[in-house]
């Protein structure tokens, strides 16, 4: 084996690989070689297979032909269990946790440490306080997971795949929940793993992320491989030019909209559960994009509930069109004008084992009523709508949106609440897990949304990408208001001056 090892240098080798769903072929002869003790990009519009891929290698997908070589010897692996028993762990973009256990019990989860017989809390504790505490990871294991937030989750995946001494690790969309503060810790995880020897596959759409934090960048489209090359030779626009086969010289389109009269107030809005919003005002123009920025526990996404009326508030009001509005749950909010695009897709946006014609128009319903009956030639033609409209990659209406990549996902829920004809549109983290090509299609349709005069509230923890299509950006802080910016005058430096202010 080590002499296998000396002689192509590579703990993973991935060749010709072949995956097909109904009505898509997913891989065609894709590759992928990866070194011991570095961080190889793998890169690709969404629909491009990347995730396919890492699923093959984790044996969550069973490859239709091609080989997969680990430490030189044929590893194709019967699932999840028999891939991290033999060194390769996954940390998924969607995380899937057991939310009303503990931080530990999700981490050791199916290998309970035990002392004579019976599950050992104590030693559990001191396992997970030994990885944390390595990895500089601030979360007591006792905590119940689901009171974390979404990037506190995410470094908790992160140290339970370490704590298998993965020798292969794949971290998909690891930072597209997370601070810039966050990301660097991230970093310096990813740095003391790779000085250890693992190899790491890395998953992103962020250009500077990769050019910065990688060794190689292999860069697929339609399911096969473009190119491998060293991080240190490609620039931005190289990248670009490789996933999506052509120059892409503006990241975002160009600004039309006309911001016009007040359609929303809100004064002194307060979430009745804390930790919430708190004493938020604000107002939002017909026409308008207006970006929601802050630090991770600004309360960005509980004042987007809040609104919606998906969690309740103790004091304010909403005044819309001169009116006080009533939220007192989704259906009221769609029924007032509001739509809402979550930032989990998985666990609040999909209906992942229904079609993409049911995820359409599952908000509509009441529009395709005729005599207690629901008429499927309208559902067919709204859905006909959404595919075309949003551009989702998909086989037919019928296929399982589970099926689908994250970003045509993203566009079948956006295309959804479209359908509701909504006035006001609260998209939070729009653009997640997204790649550079159909984060471009987003933005130019949430300016076309603005140009025909409806109003958009965004939540994004990009902050170039608030920058880019907004027309004012307000800045959160641990659940107050702490400015607004008009765009001319806004900059990265003063949105972090405004978002650490009640810290």
């Amino acid at each position: 084996m080590a002499a296998v090892l000396e002689k192509t240098g590579y703990v993973l080798e991935m060749t010709d690989i072949e995956k097909q769903f109904p009505g898509v072929k997913a891989l065609d002869h894709a590759q992928l070689k990866l070194r011991p003790g570095t961080v190889h990009a793998l890169m690709g519009e969404n629909g491009a297979g990347k995730s396919t891929l890492m699923k093959c290698l984790f044996g969550i997908y069973k490859a239709d032909a091609g080989k997969i070589i680990i430490d030189g010897k044929d590893a194709m692996f019967t699932g999840p269990k028999n891939a991290l028993d033999n060194g390769v762990a996954m940390v998924h973009q969607e995380l899937n946790q057991v939310l009303k256990r503990s931080v530990m019990e999700n981490i050791w989860l199916g290998r309970f440490p035990k002392n004579m017989g019976f599950i050992s809390h104590s030693q559990m504790y001191r396992k997970t306080k030994e990885v944390f505490d390595e990895f500089d990871i601030p979360v007591d294991p006792r905590t119940i997971i689901g009171k974390l937030s979404v990037s506190q989750r995410q470094m908790v995946e992160i140290a339970k795949a370490v704590s298998y001494n993965a020798k292969i690790l794949v971290l998909d969309e690891p930072t597209s929940s997370l601070t810039q503060e966050e990301v660097e810790h991230l970093f310096d995880i990813i740095n003391k793993l790779r000085q250890r020897g693992v190899a790491m596959v890395y998953i992103s759409h962020k250009m500077e992320e990769i050019l910065r934090i990688s060794d190689d960048v292999t860069v697929m489209r339609d399911g096969q491989w473009v190119a491998t090359e060293s991080a240190k030779d490609l620039t931005t626009d190289k990248i670009i030019k490789l996933m999506v086969g052509r120059d892409l010289t503006d990241r975002f389109p160009p600004k039309t909209n006309k911001p016009g009269e007040v359609v929303m107030e809100v004064k002194n809005l307060t979430g009745k559960y804390q930790p919430s919003c708190q004493d938020v005002s604000f107002e939002l123009r017909k026409g308008e994009i207006l970006g929601v920025a802050g630090l991770v526990g600004s309360r960005r996404t509980e004042l987007l509930e809040t609104i919606f009326g998906i969690a309740r508030h103790e004091s304010g009001e909403i005044i819309k069109d001169g009116k006080p509005v009533l939220n007192r749950n989704s259906r009221d909010a769609i029924k007032n004008g509001f739509a809402m695009l979550t930032e989990e897709r998985r666990a609040t946006g999909i209906f992942g084992g229904m079609s993409i014609t049911f995820n359409s128009v599952i908000s509509n319903l009441k529009s395709y009523k005729k005599y207690f009956l629901l008429s499927a030639s309208k559902m067919g033609e709204d859905t006909k709508w959404v595919v075309e409209s949003m551009r989702v990659k998909t086989p037919s209406q019928k296929t399982h949106i589970r099926t689908l990549s994250g970003g045509n996902q993203q566009k079948v829920i956006l295309g959804r609440w479209l359908l509701t004809k909504p006035e006001i549109l609260l998209l939070d983290e729009p653009t997640r897990g997204i790649d550079v090509g159909a984060k471009y299609e987003i933005y130019q349709l949430i300016i076309n949304l603005a140009n025909e005069g409806k109003s958009v509230m965004v939540v994004s923890s990009e902050m170039p990408e608030l920058l880019g299509i907004c027309d004012r950006i307000m800045v959160m802080s641990n659940g107050r208001l702490a400015g607004i910016l008009d765009i001319k005058d806004a900059t990265q430096e003063e949105i972090m001056r405004l978002a650490a202010k009640y810290i």
